[in-house]
């Protein structure tokens, strides 16, 4: 690794530990040449391209951003930190790299997203889905929510959905 100090090429890892939940790497070094400490992270590299197939069959490359401007657009003012918001992010993203090979249904990402803003926030689960489903008049919200009501009577608190 080359030193970001004096550019000598020659180090020393004296600590490595896992981060990013295990996704990664940290290593702290120490440059033979001028004794400054500095940190490195290893991880792996995504070669596979997720494309994300639209309901009209186009085909577009897969971006976690997208996904976090819409979680943003339902949480709105709500008390919904900017580390949940990007914890269904990341999860949502490493559950389709590990079903998908290439291609994912947009509508599959919806519902994935969907389901864990449900777990979250109710309301900002509801302005997730009218927009996802492209709600267009108020008896479609509506039954959204009841819907939604119906969901959340019939949960059990403590209990993950299984499938």
């Amino acid at each position: 690794m080359i030193c970001p100090f004096c550019g000598n090429n020659e180090d020393r890892v004296i600590d490595s530990r896992s981060s990013e939940g295990g996704r990664a790497i940290r290593r702290r070094r120490v440059c033979d040449h001028c004794d400054k400490r500095f940190t490195t992270y290893e991880r792996v590299e995504r070669i596979i391209h997720l494309m994300v197939v639209k309901s009209d069959e186009r085909r577009e490359p897969f971006d976690a951003t997208k996904i976090l401007k819409g979680i943003e657009a339902a949480c709105g003012k709500l008390k919904i930190s900017a580390d949940t918001k990007q914890r269904v992010v990341e999860e949502t993203e490493e559950e389709l790299r590990r079903e998908f090979e290439r291609e994912v249904p947009a509508r599959l990402i919806g519902q994935r997203v969907a389901a864990k803003l449900f777990a979250i926030d109710k309301v900002a689960y509801i302005r997730f889905e009218s927009v996802y489903k492209q709600v267009s008049d108020l008896d479609e919200l509506a039954d959204e929510i009841h819907d939604a009501q119906e969901r959340h009577q019939n949960e059990v608190p403590g209990q993950a959905e299984l499938f």
